[in-house]
């Protein structure tokens, strides 16, 4: 079964406060292929493969069904910085 950016938004925003959600799926329109940007509070303290590996534990059963996903995580201060070098 394909996984779509709703079911991935709903799994993200119940278990995460999120500042922030973009979630791109490139395999057009055939849930095989996601990147996210996802921006939280939660993310104040922790390195990038310790985010990871939140999202990845999250989203295991999603990610196993997909052919590739790939994710950007900023805590709020990081993805305004981000932003001003857009």
């Amino acid at each position: 079964m394909a996984i779509d950016t709703i079911q991935l938004e709903a799994i993200i925003r119940s278990a995460l406060p999120v500042a922030h959600l973009e979630i791109e799926d490139q395999s057009s329109g055939c849930g095989e292929s996601y990147a996210i940007v996802l921006v939280s509070e939660v993310f104040e303290g922790k390195t990038t493969l310790a985010r990871h590996k939140l999202v990845n534990q999250l989203l295991k059963n999603e990610i196993a069904q997909m052919h590739a996903f790939s994710q950007k995580t900023f805590t709020p201060k990081q993805f305004e910085v981000y932003l001003a070098k857009q």
